[in-house]
Parts: C-alpha cells; structure tokens; sequence
C-alpha cells in the first residue's frame, strides 16, 4: 500500500507493510521443509521502521528478511567456531584432518617482532 505524507513543503511517499497477525500455521517454503519454531524479537520503533523499509526495498516479506538476514549473521558469526569445509577436490583424509586439528590445538608461538610492532602506537590513530 502506498500513501503520502506532507512534510512541511514536501510531500513524500510512505509505503506501508500489512504485517498479519501470527495464526499458528505457517507456510511451508518447500515441499520437504516446514517452519515450525517461532522467534519472537522486541524492537524500538525506529527500529522497526528501518526494517520495514528494508522489506519493501528488498521486495519480500518479513519472514523472508528477517530470516535471511538472521541466518547470514549466525553464519557469520559461527564459520570460524564450526566445521571447516572444503571442496571435495582439496578434502582431507581422516589422517590429515587429525593433523590440522592438532596443529590448532598448539599454544601460540611467541614472536617479539610482532610483539614489539603490536607495542607501538598505531599510524592511523591521531590524538
């Protein structure tokens, strides 16, 4: 839905998002996956409005944004923390994988040149 709003001497567009309530049905996003848990997130309402104008700009719903963009983030978030996956031409052998996962498992070295450069004080800050 599209509306408009004066702003003093300007008048400007406002899109509004028909959000519905929640029914206990939901629609399944493929035939072999149903979405069945519900994620419940307070907001302050510039919040979201700011989420509501990413919907429209993104040209989906709600559901579909949030999740998209919630899913990235914990992927993000948890790529360095979980399974390590490679292409099935650079796979590790069970040997191979036992050796990396060894070699993450060492204490850090101690490097005084690195020490030493972290030490002093940062070409790009000025005080």
């Amino acid at each position: 839905v599209m509306s408009i709003r004066p702003t003093g001497k300007h008048v400007e567009p406002v899109a509004y998002i028909a959000i519905r309530p929640y029914t206990g049905r939901t629609m399944p996003t493929s035939p072999n996956r149903r979405r069945s848990e519900r994620i419940e997130v307070r907001a302050t309402p510039e919040e979201r409005a700011l989420i509501d104008r990413a919907v429209a700009a993104a040209g989906t719903n709600a559901t579909a944004f949030v999740l998209s963009s919630v899913t990235t983030a914990a992927r993000r978030v948890l790529a360095d923390r979980t399974e390590f996956v490679l292409s099935p031409e650079f796979a590790l052998s069970p040997e191979a994988a036992r050796a990396w996962e060894a070699i993450n498992e060492r204490p850090p070295r101690d490097l005084p040149g690195i020490r030493r450069l972290m030490q002093r004080p940062s070409p790009f800050v000025t005080e």
